[in-house]
Formats: C-alpha cells, structure tokens, sequence
C-alpha cells in the first residue's frame, strides 16, 4: 500500500494580502523610527548631538538653512 500525500496550497488571496500588510507596517515602523530619531536629534538639548546631525547634512550636500 503507497502512502498517500496530500497537500494543500494556501489560498492565495489571504497570503498575498498577508505579506501587503505586513509590508505597510514594517515602513509605517521605519518611517516612524526615522521620524522619531531626525527630531530628536534635530532638537536636542545636547549641542554635540544638534552639530553632529548638522554636519552630516553638509557632508551629505543637503540644505540646511
């Protein structure tokens, strides 16, 4: 007697819906990360924080006045 293998796919719809999802939040975390780390700096108490952030933007060609 030959076993039998069964196997199912997953509906396809719920998994790609899944991944979309899970793809929104993952940028929606980076974005707010991001967000929460440039403020933070960018109005920091800490003048050597403040400068550091300051000078990347020049380093990096950005305006920043």
């Amino acid at each position: 007697m030959t076993p039998s293998i069964r196997t199912t796919a997953p509906a396809t719809g719920s998994t790609e819906a899944g991944i979309a999802r899970s793809l929104l939040l993952q940028l929606a975390s980076a974005a707010a990360l991001g967000l929460l780390v440039l403020y933070g700096v960018a109005f920091a108490e800490s003048p050597l924080a403040h400068n550091a952030a300051h000078d990347v933007r020049h380093v990096t060609v950005k305006p920043c006045h």
